[in-house]
């Protein structure tokens, strides 16, 4: 049953228009993709929580259709922009990967906007890349884009949701074809030698006891132990912190074990 939030909508930025996906009603969701993919990574959790919450599903900047970046920004800023924009109250950010560090970036620098936080395979910019396996997989994915090596880039992509426990032809060929077609949308927005002009929020882990709001980490139990640290990290430093591990799946649970992670997801919002 469509709602008067079941649009697909965009927003005006100081720099750009950035796209979003909003609709149900109720309780505001917030869901943060990856780094390269974009929304659609949320297609399983769209339809599922909006029955009961009202679901926001943004396209980070320079990714999905949301404009690419032309002068310094935060991410964090752009998701607190937008959600004053919406204006839905404090909301249950739930992020994976890319995802997580936004939504433990917006709790410490937009306090007021985050009621809880969902963190899935990172958290802590900071932290995360201490693993061997996490280091070598991105040492390779920037030989390939130094050597503008597309297909190649995309092969050490995919190999994230494998994890370090399992051969890529594990994971189900229907998961890696999406996340090719998404990182591929993606690269394909940006040039070679283009700038980069992200800026992180510095020192997350050590900031983490600033969190006030209840956090779940919710990992893949095959994810590089980096990842799964970061979030954990948040978890077991804030003063209501829980942590959980979905059996089956590495770095895109929300993906490959959908009917699980969800009612995760639904069980911690019940208790919030």
């Amino acid at each position: 049953m469509s709602t008067a939030y079941d649009t697909l909508a965009s927003f005006a930025s100081e720099d750009g228009v950035l796209t979003y996906r909003d609709t149900g009603a109720g309780r505001p969701v917030v869901l943060l993709h990856a780094g390269f993919v974009d929304h659609t990574m949320w297609d399983a959790q769209i339809p599922a929580l909006a029955r009961h919450y009202r679901v926001i599903a943004p396209d980070a900047r320079g990714h999905g259709a949301s404009a690419n970046a032309s002068a310094p920004f935060r991410q964090t800023d752009d998701l607190a922009a937008l959600l004053r924009h919406l204006d839905p109250g404090p909301a249950v950010v739930v992020g994976v990967s890319m995802g997580a560090a936004i939504a433990v970036d917006t709790a410490l620098e937009h306090p007021g906007l985050v009621g809880a936080l969902v963190l899935s395979g990172g958290g802590a910019r900071d932290a995360g890349s201490g693993d061997p396996w996490t280091r070598e997989l991105q040492a390779a994915q920037t030989r390939a884009l130094t050597a503008g090596d597309i297909e190649g880039w995309l092969d050490t992509f995919a190999a994230v949701a494998a994890g370090p426990h399992r051969e890529p032809g594990d994971v189900d060929p229907g998961l890696v074809r999406r996340l090719r077609e998404m990182a591929r949308r993606t690269i394909g927005k940006h040039t070679p030698g283009e700038p980069d002009h992200h800026l992180p929020v510095p020192h997350t882990t050590a900031r983490a006891a600033e969190i006030a709001v209840p956090v779940l980490a919710l990992n893949g139990a095959l994810d590089a132990p980096g990842l799964i640290g970061a979030a954990d990290h948040i978890a077991r430093t804030v003063a209501d912190g829980r942590t959980t591990v979905i059996d089956g799946t590495a770095h895109f649970p929300n993906m490959e074990q959908p009917e699980a992670y969800t009612r995760a997801v639904e069980d911690f919002l019940r208790t919030v």
